[in-house]
This record gives structure tokens, sequence and C-alpha cells, in this order.
């Protein structure tokens, strides 16, 4: 791996390209700590604190997805969720709208036309979005009932469009950074900003372990220590394992004479993903299931914040349903992706 990395120093124009992508990923780390304007730095922690209480690991899912930048409600608090779930609706509605089935089949042009929808989809997500957190930081005390000093000081509706702006265009600005890594940098500029927002969390989770183990409540004997390291050693090997497996169907073409010579009669094979689904099922998911919380948000109605918050609460009926749409999405999506009629054509 060292090897392979002093090689492409040497070559200028990869050298080019890891530099630009650096660059523009230190630039999304700084804007994941710029924080909102009119916010209570103070107040907001112990927001987050009440609801983390409440809601079990629910809550630092989301924030990991953002790098951090959810719980600060930074100027990149909805991170890049908008646009995995407008890729996600896009590629969903092409099986069910013609129009868009018949773009996804026309080349270069046809996906300009559905990563130009993509992007439309993206900035009307984050702007629903951004207004459901504005209410939901105007009104705190909706979820946490101890809370009493208001987390923002600006009053009235202005924060509202002030939050809606900032976070829509955080999110778009966002989505530009990804594609210009993808363009200019090494590629895969979405899948970095995610994986560079998760690693933004690793300090913070070491430094925690090592409070935990230096502590006095900490009765773990060095046997369960190893099991613990061990068995999520072997969790992670799984799920690579299960990622990169591939069953093999096997193809034979049929041989044909064209003149004196005879063309085919090769063998090889259609590679089919154990996981053909990947990622997505997981967060199509979580954008449903952030659902009652949008609805909190909205619907000013006592019994409808009671039911959104006992549900969040209830981490059995929570870790039930959201394995049931992880399920559902998985073979829907593996169904839109694993088109038997186009491989044959």
């Amino acid at each position: 791996m060292i090897q392979a990395f002093r090689n492409a120093i040497r070559i200028p124009e990869l050298r080019k390209r890891l530099i630009f992508t650096a660059l523009l990923l230190i630039v999304y780390r700084v804007g994941a700590h710029i924080t909102l304007p009119g916010i209570d730095d103070a107040v907001l922690e112990r927001f987050f604190t009440q609801m983390s209480e409440k809601t079990g690991g629910m809550l630092g899912f989301v924030d990991l997805f953002s790098g951090g930048a959810f719980k600060q409600m930074t100027i990149f608090a909805l991170g890049i969720q908008p646009y995995i779930s407008a890729s996600i609706i896009l590629q969903l509605l092409t099986v069910v709208i013609p129009h868009l089935e018949r773009l996804s089949k026309e080349g270069e042009q046809g996906r300009k036309k559905i990563t130009q929808y993509t992007r439309y989809g993206t900035v009307v997500l984050g702007a629903v979005q951004a207004i459901g957190i504005s209410f939901l930081l105007r009104n705190p005390s909706q979820l946490a009932s101890n809370l009493t000093e208001p987390i923002v000081t600006i009053s009235g509706l202005g924060f509202s469009m002030l939050t809606m702006v900032t976070l829509m265009a955080g999110t778009a600005f966002i989505m530009w950074l990804g594609e210009q890594i993808t363009d200019r940098g090494i590629g895969n500029g979405i899948s970095l900003i995610i994986t560079v927002g998760i690693i933004s969390a690793v300090p913070r989770g070491i430094s925690y372990l090592y409070t935990a183990l230096t502590s006095e409540a900490f009765n773990m004997d060095l046997i369960k220590m190893v099991l613990f390291l061990g068995s999520i050693l072997v969790m992670i090997m799984a799920v690579i394992y299960i990622t990169l497996s591939v069953r093999k169907i096997p193809v034979q073409y049929s041989r044909r004479v064209v003149g004196r010579r005879m063309y085919g009669g090769q063998a090889t094979h259609i590679p089919l993903r154990v996981n053909a689904a990947g990622m997505i099922p997981i967060i199509f998911a979580m954008v449903i299931m952030q659902f009652p919380q949008a609805l909190m948000s909205f619907v000013p109605i006592t019994i409808v914040q009671s039911m959104a918050i006992a549900f969040y609460s209830n981490l059995a009926l929570y870790y039930a349903s959201m394995g049931l749409l992880v399920i559902f999405f998985t073979y829907f999506y593996t169904a839109v992706q694993i088109n038997p009629v186009q491989m044959a054509d």
C-alpha cells in the first residue's frame, strides 16, 4: 500500500488530483465546525444530551453521517443525506415513470438530465428538512421537557428563513464538492465525503474509550476485552466478505459461422453480487425513520408529538421498524438494479 502511494505521488497528473481532493476535503471539514447564526452552543449541547438519552443511539447514528456537524448544528448539519435521498428516489422513479426510464437509456445526455433532476431534488429535500430543524430549535421543549432555556437567540420567522437558506446552501455546497472530487479529483466524491465524516469521529471515539477504560467504574477483565475486540474484528471481516462476495452465473455463447470463420463458442459468467443493494437500503430506511421527527416539528398537536416521542423512546419498536424497512428496501432495490430482461438483451 505504501509503495502504491509512492508511485501515485510520482505521477504529476495523479499527484495534482490527490492534492485537489485533499484541499476540498479540508474545506468540507472546516465548514463542519461553523455553527449556525443565532444558536446558543451551551443550551444546544444540553438539548442533544437529553435527546440522546431518549432516542438511544439513533441520534449518534444520524450525526455520524454528517461528520459530527448535526450535533454542533453547523452550516453542514444536513450533510450529504438530502443528495443521497434524492439520488435513491430518482433511481426508484426510473422504474415507474417512462420519461425517466427513457432518459436512463439515452447514454451520457440522459444521465446528465437525471443528474440535474437529482440536484433539484436535493435542494427541495434540504429546504424541507431545514425548515423542520428550525422549528424544532425554536421549540425544543417539544422533545426536551426539562429544557427551559431557548436555543435560538433570534426571534420570529427570521431564524427559520435564515436556517433554511444556510442549511440548504450548505448541502448544495457539499454536493458541489463531491461532484468536483469526482470530476477533477480521484473520483467517488460523495463516498469520500461520507468516509471523511465517519473517520472524523475516530479521535473522539478513542478518547471516550480511553476515558472509560481508565475510570474506576470499568470492571471488564482482559479476557472479556480480547473477546470484545475479536468479535468486532470478525464482524468487520464478515461485512467485507459478504460485500465482496459474487455468485458467478455461467454463460455459454453459441457458435456461428461467418464465411469461412467460426465465431463464438466462448464460456464466461455473469457476476451477481450477494449484496447487490449495498448501503442504499440502510440509508433510505434512515430517511423514512426521520419522518416522525419531522412530523413533530411541523404538526403542533400534543397527541402527535406524544406518539412520535413514544416511538423514538421505545428502542425495540424503533429497531424492529428499522430492520423491516431495510429488508423491504433491499428486496425492492435489488429488483430494480438486477433486471433479467436488460441483462439478456
